[in-house]
């Protein structure tokens, strides 16, 4: 299986997709910085697991993914920063910390099945 036929990375690159159109309405001041800091975070998510993938070790693939799930809880984090300096309304921090859960939930589930 490639690592792109993985539910877990598919779902991923829909939420890179989604934060950086959300990033993108920012104030020009953020620029560099929660909005950079944003896509930078949720860019690793899918990188980690096809890097990880790709390695030939589980051991390698399960640290990869590790990682993946650290930089979704910094995405959260960003994203909840976000909704506190009013760049994204309550409804879409609800329904982008939605998408994090889900993606967690699948991150860890991959992990087990590979322990």
């Amino acid at each position: 299986m490639k690592y792109s036929e993985l539910k877990v990375w598919q779902k991923s690159m829909d939420l890179v997709d989604e934060l950086y159109s959300v990033s993108d309405q920012f104030p020009q001041s953020e620029r560099f910085g929660i909005s950079s800091q944003l896509q930078r975070a949720s860019v690793s998510i899918p990188s980690n697991i096809a890097e990880g993938h790709g390695r030939k070790y589980t051991n390698a693939f399960l640290n990869h993914l590790s990682i993946a799930f650290g930089s979704l809880m910094e995405v959260e984090t960003l994203v909840l920063i976000a909704e506190r300096r009013k760049y994204v309304d309550k409804n879409k921090t609800i329904s982008l910390l939605a998408q994090t859960e889900q993606i967690g939930k699948m991150l860890s589930g991959l992990r087990r099945s590979l322990r």
